[in-house]
């Protein structure tokens, strides 16, 4: 805890001196060292950048996104929307939607993160994949979209698993005859 760095400021007082830095000038020309309230944003971020690594992004495997949501967009077709888990996907590539019955190929013809048209996507991005030919009702949370070939569908599987105890902060209870556990895998 000694480490972190504390960085006291307002970004309600910088807000306004940028919204003022626009209403005169038409947009922000407010730089470094202009304004001590903007100037505590900036080292704000970048205390953020030195205290927090960036993430190792799992680029080297195949492309694997579990679909969290999927829309319908007028005029375009249906995305798919999830954080990419590995690999990375472009405009134009063949992919393959798992899960829930027979597994569809179709083509990626958009890529969408927070309003931003993308050309590829890569592992972490939480991204909107608009899809070639398929319907809403075609695709379902808990879905994966995945590189051809790569990953199959499977409705059964076998594990061990350790159950918590009282004092680990697990079950108060025992297991009855007939309990059947939910296990939750990706978005399913």
């Amino acid at each position: 805890g000694n480490t972190i760095p504390i960085v006291a400021g307002s970004a309600l007082l910088a807000l306004r001196v940028l919204e003022e830095d626009i209403k005169t000038n038409s947009k922000i020309t407010i730089t470094r060292g202009e304004n001590s309230w903007v100037d505590k944003i900036y080292t704000l971020m970048d205390k953020v950048d030195e205290f927090i690594p960036t993430p190792e992004r799992d680029t080297d495997k195949s492309f694997l996104m579990a679909i969290e949501d999927v829309f319908s967009i007028t005029g375009r077709g249906t995305v798919a929307t999830g954080r990419v888990e590995r690999g990375s996907v472009k405009v134009g590539e063949t992919i393959e939607l798992v899960g829930f019955g027979n597994t569809r190929t179709t083509t990626v013809t958009g890529l969408e993160m927070f309003q931003k048209t993308l050309d590829e996507s890569v592992a972490g991005d939480n991204v909107g994949v608009l899809l070639r030919g398929v319907q809403k009702t075609d695709i379902e949370r808990g879905m994966v979209i995945a590189k051809p070939g790569t990953i199959t569908p499977h409705t059964k599987f076998e594990s061990q698993v350790y159950v918590l105890k009282k004092e680990e902060g697990g079950r108060h209870t025992p297991f009855f005859c007939g309990y059947q556990p939910q296990f939750y895998v990706r978005t399913t």
